[in-house]
């Protein structure tokens, strides 16, 4: 059954014109699909034209990162899928080294490559980067970027290690293991959903890894825009349910008031920077969040349920907002490491 590179397609016409050519290029022996997650531009058009034996899917309407990405797996046969970004350039060989770490590691579900920004050449990418953490607020940081800060790339992440969570922007998975897993949360509709996935997989005693034998680069907000309101909205609400959802120990009514404090003075900080609207969406965000919390306790209590043991270690056991606004910390290896646990 092999590998099938899955491209989930919103009106990204501009993108598939950009990279998808590179994609088929480079692709490694694995087949390429797109699922076209309900656009209303012409990329299927262009993509029958163009590429007509392209594997395509026609989702009826856009279901987010999440739900698309669920739908169109579930039509989807092969033993792996390579989740990718329409925005994103591959290289030479990437695949083939992607296969080779998760070969290496039966135990592994899901890996990353290097990814850096298209549009910056040397510095590392904001969505993912060398591999993702998370604190223990819920506040989720890359090897090579901490909040707004990439780190410029000069080989300090050449390694292949163990990550809490992998980027869904060039996602290697088992098909095996999402399955099991219930796949994405569709619920989150996009952002965070890989951390969400990651975390649920590593329950279940899977492990995530990175290696920077493989490398891409990822342009960034292709379907939405780092400066939306609305992602901000997604980025807060998510992070909310998400953690609430997985945190083994330590989730209390106490933690959720530190977190809104937190959240608080993040909406404080894009009104003094002028971003009124981003303010509001951080207060929208808490709005919705409890007006779900019943069904995502619910939801964390099935999990618990259910969980086989896992090795839940390499959570930040700091306020990575702490020691990037307080302490002035901007590189991943400034960060104490003995609260990686």
């Amino acid at each position: 059954m092999g590998t099938a590179i899955v491209i989930l397609n919103w009106n990204g016409r501009t993108w598939l014109e950009r990279f998808l050519p590179g994609v088929i290029e480079h692709r490694c022996g694995a087949t390429v699909v797109v699922a076209d997650n309900g656009s209303t531009d012409d990329s299927l058009d262009w993509l029958e034209r163009t590429y007509p034996t392209v594997q395509r899917i026609t989702l009826p309407s856009n279901l987010g990162f999440a739900g698309g990405y669920n739908a169109a797996l579930a039509e989807v046969d092969a033993e792996r899928y390579l989740l990718l970004n329409s925005d994103v350039q591959v290289t030479p060989g990437w695949l083939d080294r992607l296969n080779a770490y998760l070969d290496r590691d039966p135990g592994m579900a899901a890996c990353q490559p290097k990814v850096l920004a298209h549009g910056q050449p040397g510095h590392f990418e904001h969505a993912g980067a060398a591999g993702g953490y998370i604190d223990r607020n819920g506040y989720p940081f890359c090897r090579g970027r901490i909040f707004e800060i990439t780190e410029q790339d000069a080989g300090q992440y050449d390694d292949e290690q163990e990550v809490f969570w992998a980027t869904g922007a060039c996602l290697l998975i088992r098909a095996a293991a999402f399955h099991e897993a219930g796949g994405f949360d569709a619920a989150l509709f996009a952002h965070m959903e890989e951390i969400d996935l990651c975390w649920r997989l590593r329950r279940m005693g899977w492990r995530i890894g990175y290696t920077s034998q493989a490398m891409v680069h990822h342009v960034g907000g292709g379907s939405l825009g780092y400066s939306s309101p609305h992602k901000t909205y997604l980025n807060f609400r998510n992070s909310l349910i998400v953690l609430t959802k997985n945190l083994h120990n330590g989730w209390s009514w106490w933690w959720l008031f530190r977190r809104l404090v937190l959240d608080g003075f993040a909406a404080l900080k894009f009104l003094l920077e002028g971003h009124a609207a981003h303010a509001w969406q951080v207060g929208r965000a808490h709005r919705h969040f409890f007006l779900r919390l019943p069904q995502v306790i619910r939801q964390r209590r099935e999990l618990m349920a259910t969980e086989r043991e896992p090795d839940l270690t390499g959570m930040y056991h700091r306020s990575i907002a702490y020691d990037r606004f307080i302490l002035g910390w901007k590189r991943f290896e400034q960060l104490d490491k003995e609260a990686f646990r």
